[in-house]
């Protein structure tokens, strides 16, 4: 009897295989569609919250019941610009974010630095072009910033101020459908 199943299910396996196949061909043409097939971009469907020094206490007290709330600087109480304390709460959640994230990234950099991994081409143009390699021999990560033509750190500082500035923008927020940090969003 066994015998007789191994045809059956040889044509039930080939079936489904077929079957994922033709869906996974299926998906791949569908990637080539017009765009006009393609859903709009989502938008934040929770509204913005505001929170104030009790509901920080509140959540707190729910996400970790032994040490609850703790705020030794105060900072809840914390009046930036006198804007009101959602106002402030906002902006510290922002900024703490923000440099979470700055940190995580220049982590990754320093180990990348230190391992001596560089781009192969020039830093900068001309005859007396400066290499990447160049800059890694200069040492570590804090000499290799030293290292720098002057240039190349205006640029990086002028690159990242003009991202702040753009992520500050309520006109550029209000085109992805959010708000300010420190107006709801």
């Amino acid at each position: 009897e066994p015998r007789r199943l191994r045809p059956a299910i040889t044509t039930l396996i080939s079936t489904v295989a077929l079957s994922k196949m033709l869906s996974l061909a299926s998906a791949s043409t569908l990637s080539l569609a017009p765009a006009a097939l393609m859903r709009a971009p989502a938008v934040r469907t929770a509204a913005p919250v505001m929170e104030s020094k009790a509901e920080l206490e509140s959540l707190a007290g729910k996400l970790n019941p032994v040490i609850g709330y703790w705020d030794p600087l105060n900072l809840a109480d914390y009046d930036q610009w006198s804007q009101g304390q959602e106002a402030a709460i906002g902006f510290l959640r922002h900024a703490e974010i923000k440099h979470g994230r700055v940190a995580m990234a220049a982590f990754v950099g320093y180990i990348v630095q230190s391992n001596g991994i560089c781009w192969p081409w020039a830093l900068t143009g001309g005859p007396n072009g400066v290499m990447h390699s160049d800059i890694l021999a200069a040492g570590g990560p804090a000499d290799q910033w030293d290292a720098l033509p002057t240039a190349s750190k205006l640029q990086i500082l002028l690159f990242v101020g003009g991202l702040e500035l753009w992520s500050e923008n309520s006109y550029v927020l209000g085109l992805s459908g959010e708000k300010h940090y420190m107006r709801g969003g």
